[in-house]
């Protein structure tokens, strides 16, 4: 029997002593306030999906906006269009909110995952020292040996007529014979500082307060309140060379020229149409 499936077998969260346990009632004291976002903290020691989990919730009774699920290890996380997301327990952080932007009109609660996006950039930024960046629409960046790698992604997905519940994954100390894919990376493998999630966690929940209660209180203007042009700055896809695959097989290649107003990536082509994309996967492709 390896330690790891002792460690299970007796439920000790301490099997690995360079991945201690989240502090959950530290995380509520910092987090939890009066007049903020953040209603509720919990932690959980393993379920399927944070995401799952908190939709259910939301769909079986009056559940308050503000309510942040973390869980230690996730077995059946998902990623956009239902890919796996895999990482040994402890590792990273793992978590969902419920937001409940009444004040927004519905056609620009597209900009949550990108605004969560910045948000998990600019707390992981701050705390770790990590450069990173984002990849339209809801990955996370960073650099492991010069190249370019995954170390997060975003997963909104409504919750009833008034919620969105936004999921968020980022690899902490995963080591490199720990990666799922070669080209996942990790906060660890990228240089951090620090690979203490407890502060990792209340930076990013922090920044996405802040970014949260500006474009709310901008009724969703990404523009007004600032997020447009901060997304753009950070975003590693604007300026590459693209492939765009859209739904129904088609593919679009060209140049990534800009975030619209409505979160969609601008892709001018050689045919010199600038095409938005709304939805798809983006590949950045390498210069000829």
């Amino acid at each position: 029997m390896t330690p790891r499936d002792a460690a299970d077998d007796n439920g000790s969260r301490w099997s690995d002593l360079d991945r201690p346990p989240l502090n959950a009632g530290a995380l509520r004291r910092s987090l939890v306030r009066d007049g903020g976002l953040w209603s509720e903290v919990e932690v959980v020691q393993r379920t399927g999906s944070t995401n799952n989990d908190l939709v259910a919730r939301a769909a079986a009774g009056d559940v308050a906006e503000g309510v942040v699920l973390v869980a230690e290890e996730q077995t059946a996380a998902r990623g956009r269009l239902d890919r796996r997301w895999t990482a040994p327990p402890r590792s990273g952080l793992f978590f969902s909110v419920l937001l409940r932007p009444a004040e927004v009109p519905v056609d620009r609660w597209g900009w949550l995952p990108l605004l969560t996006g910045v948000a998990v950039a600019t707390g992981l930024s701050r705390t770790a020292g990590v450069d990173t960046a984002l990849k339209w629409p809801n990955d996370l960046l960073v650099t492991v040996d010069g190249e370019e790698r995954k170390a997060g992604g975003i997963l909104a997905e409504r919750a009833g007529e008034d919620g969105v519940v936004i999921g968020v994954g980022v690899n902490v100390s995963l080591r490199a014979e720990e990666l799922p894919v070669p080209q996942a990376g990790s906060l660890a493998l990228a240089g951090a500082v620090g690979t203490d999630r407890d502060p990792l966690l209340r930076a990013v929940l922090r920044a996405l307060e802040e970014w949260y209660g500006r474009w709310r209180a901008a009724g969703g203007d990404p523009a007004a309140c600032g997020l447009q042009e901060v997304y753009a700055a950070g975003c590693a896809t604007l300026g590459r060379s693209v492939r765009a695959l859209l739904p129904g097989d088609r593919a679009v290649v060209g140049e990534a020229v800009a975030v619209d107003g409505d979160g969609r990536l601008v892709i001018a082509t050689a045919q010199g149409v600038q095409e938005p994309v709304g939805a798809g996967d983006i590949v950045h492709l390498r210069p000829a």
